[in-house]
């Protein structure tokens, strides 16, 4: 008889056709990047999606139901904003919040926890926003277009870490790591220059109230609430209390995820040993052929263990798991589906051309992005306070500040604060954004292509 040796055969274990992919054990990063990077894949396809829409036999379709009003309400209460609305002051609330999650830990473990490892993406971040803007400025002195100065400061990352990604087998896996940080600080930026430059006015009642249900959001992480729910819900009226006081109602989706713990309640130690305890009650409650539904110890001690399993987990860490697949698979390309249809006319492209938005926009993300990245991390450099991530060239750095011009999620965000109400001006900075982002992509694409291959 073939002594069976416990929990390691396959025997009694049933795997659907594709769940055996699903088994695969992969870090935390690489779920991240794979994640990304299909998203990326999904929001071109969205795009060229949306652009057909905006320019074939259902243009007008497309436009009619994109700008199709909504209600939701309950008695004399209402909100009432079209679809396009929408998905940008509500849907969009769900990406920041995963954005603000993803700041959270990568402060608290990741690039930029370590002082210096972090010099070098956070100071070639601040060189890629502030370079972009200075560059669109100097394009658009003054008069209304001056105020799209925000929309080449942002890098879209998963565009970005999926045109790297593609190139995984050629460049050092730090070079990756660098890209997260760096467009991670850059969202961070995006985000304090929607709230500081793109409010128009502002009531201090709402504001207030904000301002109490994020200190109640504190409150509940100094006291230990780690379940989700008391934070979904005070986070719900947080974004109403936002969308009335005149700041961006997506700041919402932020400031919740900067109040959700990031500390388990069970360290490894503690859990490891629970979990031994339970193997063993687990071992001497089974009985051999008897079905676990019949067995009402076996089934005590599973739900135990799986209490065990979401205590070991923080928060943050369960809730950036669960929510990165929503936002990259269905949040994002709901909103390129519907900012990316651009009416092309091909007759104007000339005048298109030699806008000076589109002008601002273009030579901001692809000149300017590669000028204040690639400069400020010399300089950092040189003065010995910054090191270039491991196995890394500082010309890998200069074509990952070419990718870092793909700005399309965010630069279309701003773009929509900016010139929501002016439909010439606003259509010269998304076909601006296409345009660099293509330039930028295909040119840090062959830039690090060459180099890998030397």
């Amino acid at each position: 008889m073939v002594k069976k040796t416990k929990y390691k055969s396959t025997q009694g274990v049933y795997l659907a056709p594709w769940e055996q992919n699903f088994k695969k054990i992969v870090t935390p990063f690489e779920e991240f990047i794979h994640r990304q990077t299909t998203s990326g894949l999904l929001l071109m396809g969205m795009a060229v999606i949306a652009l057909l829409l905006a320019n074939g036999p259902f243009s007008e379709a497309y436009k009619h139901i994109i700008h199709t009003y909504a209600t939701v309400g309950i008695g004399d209460w209402k909100i009432k904003m079209s679809l396009h609305h929408w998905i940008n002051d509500a849907l969009m609330v769900v990406f920041f919040f995963v954005v603000g999650l993803e700041l959270k830990r990568e402060f608290l473990v990741g690039e930029l926890a370590n002082p210096r490892n972090a010099v070098l993406p956070i100071g070639a971040a601040i060189g890629g926003m502030v370079v972009p803007a200075l560059v669109y400025f100097m394009i658009n002195p003054s008069g209304e277009p001056a105020t799209g100065w925000g929309i080449p400061m942002a890098t879209d990352i998963a565009f970005a870490i999926g045109a790297l990604a593609l190139l995984a087998s050629r460049v050092p896996k730090a070079l990756i790591t660098f890209l997260v940080a760096l467009a991670i600080v850059d969202d961070l930026g995006a985000v304090m220059v929607i709230a500081l430059f793109y409010t128009d006015t502002i009531a201090l009642g709402p504001l207030g109230a904000a301002f109490a249900l994020f200190a109640l959001l504190i409150a509940f992480n100094m006291a230990g609430v780690r379940k989700t729910i008391p934070y979904f819900i005070v986070s719900v009226f947080l974004w109403y209390a936002l969308l009335q006081s005149g700041v961006h109602a997506t700041l919402a989706g932020v400031l919740g995820a900067m109040s959700v713990p990031a500390i388990p309640k069970y360290n490894p130690e503690l859990f490891s040993d629970h979990v031994w305890d339970l193997m063993k009650r687990f071992d001497e409650s089974h009985k051999p052929g008897e079905s676990i539904l019949t067995n009402d110890e076996l089934r005590a001690v599973i739900r135990t263990l799986e209490n065990g399993v979401h205590s070991v987990q923080a928060p943050l860490q369960k809730l950036e798991h669960a929510w990165h697949i929503p936002v990259a698979y269905l949040v994002i390309p709901i909103f390129a589906l519907a900012n990316a249809g651009i009416p092309m006319e091909f007759g104007a492209l000339g005048k298109t051309f030699s806008h000076p938005v589109f002008l601002g926009v273009t030579f901001g993300l692809v000149l300017g992005k590669f000028i204040g990245i690639t400069g400020f991390s010399f300089v950092l450099l040189k003065m010995g306070v910054a090191v270039l991530p491991k196995d890394t060239s500082f010309g890998q750095i200069a074509g990952v500040s070419l990718l870092a011009g793909i700005g399309f999620t965010m630069s279309i965000f701003v773009a929509q604060l900016g010139f929501g109400d002016n439909e010439e001006l606003l259509l010269m900075a998304k076909t601006g954004i296409l345009f660099a982002s293509l330039v930028a992509g295909i040119a840090g694409f062959v830039w690090l292509y060459l180099l890998g291959k030397r």
